[in-house]
C-alpha cells in the first residue's frame, strides 16, 4: 500500500526518534536506542506496505505487526499515534506511568493496535509464527478459487536478544519447516545489548542459521535507507518461504555521543544529549510536538479505510456466493461459539456420564475432544512430539503439513505436530489464539510445563483463551522416574493470575473441564492422568456443580455420629478419598468428600457457595499427589494434607503410591490427627 508523503521520509523517521527520546526522558525510564535505530525500517513498512485501518484495529484481514523486541515499545506507540490510532499524545507523555495506555512493554488488550504482549524476548517472534500459521490455515479453509478473503502478512521486528533466546530456534525452525511465506521478519542487527557489544557473546552467522531453517534470507540491508528496506520487503513478498531481512542499524541513531553504544539501550539519553540530537538531526520542534506535514505524511486513516473498504466489497461478494462459509468466518473471527454450543456441550458431558468408564483421564480427554471436534470446526489441536501419549488427536483429525517441494503454502489440517518444542508450541498457541479464527490447544507431559512456563504466564497476562493440555501427572507416571514425575507443577500453575487449572477425577469431570476451557475467557491448563481412574456416580445436581470447581461428591451419612471431617481431593486421589469414607465411619468419623477439580474456578464462586461446600468449623484433610503447602489455604494449619514434598522414584505407579503414603490407612490416620 503506497501513500504519498507531504513530508520527506527523513522527517517521518525523525518524528519517531523525537517521540522516543522525549517520552523515555520524561518517564526517566525506557529504551530509546532501538526506536531511534529502526525508525527508517518502520517508515518503509508502515507507510508503504502495512495493510491496516487505525479506525478498526480488529479488521479481520489486516496485516499483523509484532514488536518482538518489546523493550523498544516507544517505536510502536509512536507509530500508533502518528498513523491515527486511538492513542493521543497525552498517553505518550504518560509513558510507563500508572494506568496509561503506554506501559513499559506492549500489552495486548490495553492499547489499540497492539497485537500481542511482548517483552520476554523471543516470544513475540514465536507468537508471530502462530499468527502466520493461523492465517495460512484460514486461507486454506475459507478461500475459494474465485474469492480470496484471507490474505495478509505477519511482520515482526526483532533484535539480537530475541535470537539469543532458545525459543527463537524452536519457533523459526518450525516456521521454516511449514514454509510460512506470509511471515516477514526484520532483524535489528545493531550489535549492541545491555552489557555492550554482542560480538563477545553472540557470534552466530545469523543468515546461514536461518537459511538452514529453510528461510528466505535477505542480508546486509541498510536499515537507515527507506528505499532499500522497501525493496527488501517487495522481494520478501515474492518468496515461498518465511523471510528474514537482516538490517544493519545503529542503536540510538542520531545521538551524537551515544549512538552505537549500550548507553543508548536501556536508559534516557539525558537532557544534554537530547538537545544535541535535535540539532544533529535538524529537529526543531518542542518535546511532544509534531509538525502538521509530518502528521499528514504518517496519517493512515484514509488509506486504511480504503483498503478495508475494498476488502469489505470482496467479502460481500463472497457472502453472496458462499453464505454458509461467510457466516462461519465471521463467527469464528469474532470469537463466538456456535449457536447450539450449550446444548452440544451438555450432550458431551452426558455422554461421558452414560459411558461410566474407568479409563485414564488422558483417554477421557481424547473422548471429549472427539465430541468437541464434531461441533467446533475451529478446534485446532497438537502435541510436542507426544501425540500418542497425550492423546490430543482424534479419529477425523488431519495433520498440518507443508506442501511438497516446489509448491507454496501448507496443506490444511487441524492437528499440529510441533516436534520437541514445548516452549515454542505454547507461544505459537498464544499467537494463534490472539490472531483469531481457531480454538487452539497443545499437549505435552506435565513436567515439561516448566519449559513452557513463560508462555503460560504471557497467556495469562493477555487473558488469551489458549488451552494447554498436560498429561502424565505426578507419580502416576511410574517407571520414568523423578525427571518425568511432576510434583510441584500443578500447585505452581494454580498460582498464575488469570490461569484456570483443571485436574479432573474421571470421564465426567474431564468433559466438564474441556467445555469450561472452551468457554473460558482466559487460558486453561488441563491436567490428565496416565493411569486409569475410577468412574464416580453423580446426580444431575452434582454434575452441574462440577463447573464451579469444587462440589460435594459424597456427603456425611445421617447414621454416623457428629464427629465430622471434610476430605478434599483432586484427580486420581478422589478415588482414594472415597475409599476412606467407610473406614472412617467405623471409627465414628463422618467424612464428606469434596472433589475439587479446579481450585481456581472454586475460588471464583460466591462466599455462600464456598461455605456450603466447605463449612467453617469442620476440620479438613486435602489429598493430592503433589506438594502439601498449597493446600494450607483450604485446610488451615489445624487441618491435614496427604501429599508429597520430595521428588519421586522409578517404579510402577501402584508401588509408588503405596511408597509415598497414598493409602486409605494414611488418609484415616491424617483425618484422625486433624480431629485431635
Amino acid at each position: 500500500m503506497t501513500t504519498s508523503s507531504p513530508a520527506p521520509t527523513s522527517l517521518m523517521a525523525n518524528a519517531i526518534r523525537a517521540l522516543a527520546m522525549d517520552a523515555v526522558q520524561q518517564a526517566n525510564s525506557g529504551h530509546p536506542g532501538m526506536p531511534m535505530g529502526m525508525a527508517e525500517i518502520a517508515v518503509a513498512l508502515w507507510s508503504r506496505h502495512l495493510r491496516h485501518n487505525p479506525k478498526n484495529p480488529h479488521w479481520a484481514d489486516r496485516d499483523r505487526f509484532v514488536l518482538s523486541n518489546g523493550h523498544g515499545s516507544m517505536l510502536l506507540y509512536s507509530l500508533l499515534h502518528l498513523t491515527g490510532y486511538d492513542l493521543p499524545m497525552e498517553e505518550l507523555k504518560n509513558f510507563r506511568q500508572l494506568h496509561s495506555k503506554t506501559p513499559g512493554h506492549p500489552e495486548y488488550g490495553m492499547t489499540a493496535g497492539v497485537e500481542t504482549t511482548t517483552g520476554p524476548l523471543g516470544q513475540g517472534l514465536a507468537n508471530s509464527v502462530g499468527m502466520a500459521l493461523a492465517e495460512a490455515l484460514l486461507a486454506e479453509e475459507f478461500n475459494k478459487p474465485d474469492a480470496k478473503i484471507v490474505d495478509h502478512h505477519t511482520y515482526v521486528f526483532l533484535g539480537d536478544g530475541c535470537l539469543m533466546e532458545g525459543i527463537s530456534h524452536e519457533a523459526c525452525s518450525f516456521a521454516g519447516t511449514l514454509k510460512l511465506n506470509k511471515l516477514i521478519c526484520f532483524y535489528d542487527d545493531n550489535g549492541i545489548s545491555i552489557d555492550g557489544e554482542v560480538v563477545n557473546w553472540f557470534h552466530d552467522d545469523t543468515p546461514k542459521r536461518f537459511e538452514a531453517y529453510g528461510w528466505n534470507v535477505i542480508p546486509n540491508v541498510k536499515g537507515d535507507d527507506v528505499d532499500a528496506v522497501d525493496a527488501a520487503i517487495r522481494k520478501a513478498k515474492q518468496s515461498d518461504k518465511p523471510t528474514l531481512i537482516c538490517c544493519k542499524t545503529v542503536i540510538g541513531e542520531g545521538a551524537p555521543h551515544k549512538a552505537g553504544s549500550h548507553d543508548a539501550h536501556g536508559a534516557p539519553l539525558g537532557a544534554d544529549e537530547i538537545a544535541a540530537t535535535r540539532k544533529n538531526i535538524g529537529w526543531t520542534s518542542e518535546p511532544f510536538v509534531i509538525p502538521q506535514d509530518v502528521y499528514a505524511a504518517w496519517d493512515a486513516k484514509e488509506s486504511g479505510a480504503s483498503v478495508e473498504g475494498e476488502w469489505n466489497r470482496r467479502f460481500a461478494d463472497y457472502r453472496a456466493k458462499y453464505p454458509h462459509e461467510a457466516a462461519e468466518f465471521e463467527r469464528r473471527m469474532a470469537g463466538k461459539l456456535p449457536a447450539d454450543w450449550a446444548h452440544k456441550a451438555q450432550a458431551i458431558i452426558a455422554g461421558a456420564n452414560d459411558r461410566k468408564e474407568t479409563v485414564a483421564t488422558r483417554k477421557a480427554s481424547q473422548q471429549a475432544i472427539e465430541g468437541l471436534a464434531a461441533v467446533l470446526p475451529e478446534l485446532l489441536g497438537g502435541s510436542a512430539d507426544l501425540t500418542g501419549s497425550n492423546l490430543t488427536n482424534w479419529k477425523a483429525s488431519k495433520p498440518v503439513r507443508a506442501r511438497k517441494e516446489g509448491a507454496s503454502g501448507i496443506q490444511w489440517g487441524n492437528h499440529i505436530n510441533y516436534g520437541v518444542r514445548e516452549f515454542g508450541m505454547s507461544a505459537a498457541l498464544n499467537g494463534m489464539t490472539v490472531h483469531g479464527g481457531y480454538k487452539a490447544f497443545g499437549g505435552t507431559f506435565l513436567t515439561f510445563s516448566d519449559y513452557s512456563r513463560n508462555a503460560l504466564r504471557v497467556a495469562a497476562l493477555m487473558k488469551a483463551p489458549s488451552i494447554f493440555v498436560f498429561t502424565h501427572d505426578s507419580i502416576g507416571l511410574g517407571e520414568d522416574g523423578p525427571t518425568h514425575q511432576s510434583i510441584e507443577h500443578v500447585a505452581s500453575l494454580r498460582l498464575i493470575p488469570h490461569m484456570t487449572v483443571w485436574r479432573p477425577a474421571d470421564t465426567v469431570e474431564t468433559a466438564v473441564a474441556w467445555t469450561q476451557a472452551i468457554e473460558h475467557k482466559g487460558p486453561s491448563c488441563l491436567i490428565f492422568s496416565r493411569q486409569n481412574l475410577q468412574f464416580s456416580e453423580r446426580t444431575d445436581a452434582q454434575i452441574a456443580n462440577i463447573a464451579k470447581g469444587g462440589y460435594v461428591l459424597r456427603d456425611w451419612s445421617d447414621d454416623v455420629p457428629a464427629r465430622k471431617v471434610i476430605l478434599i481431593a483432586t484427580g486420581s486421589e478422589v478415588e482414594l478419598a472415597m475409599k476412606a469414607v467407610e473406614p472412617l465411619a467405623r471409627e465414628g468419623i463422618a467424612a464428606r468428600v469434596v472433589s475439587m477439580p479446579s481450585t481456581n474456578a472454586f475460588d471464583r464462586q460466591d462466599a455462600a457457595y464456598r461455605e456450603r461446600v466447605l463449612p467453617a468449623g469442620v476440620r479438613r484433610v486435602a489429598i493430592e499427589a503433589g506438594v502439601t503447602e498449597f493446600w494450607r489455604k483450604y485446610v488451615g494449619l489445624e487441618g491435614g494434607v496427604v501429599g508429597i514434598d520430595t521428588f519421586g522414584e522409578s517404579a510402577p505407579a501402584g508401588a509408588l503410591f503405596k511408597h509415598f503414603g497414598f493409602t486409605v490407612e494414611k488418609v484415616v490416620e491424617t483425618a484422625r490427627a486433624a480431629l485431635g
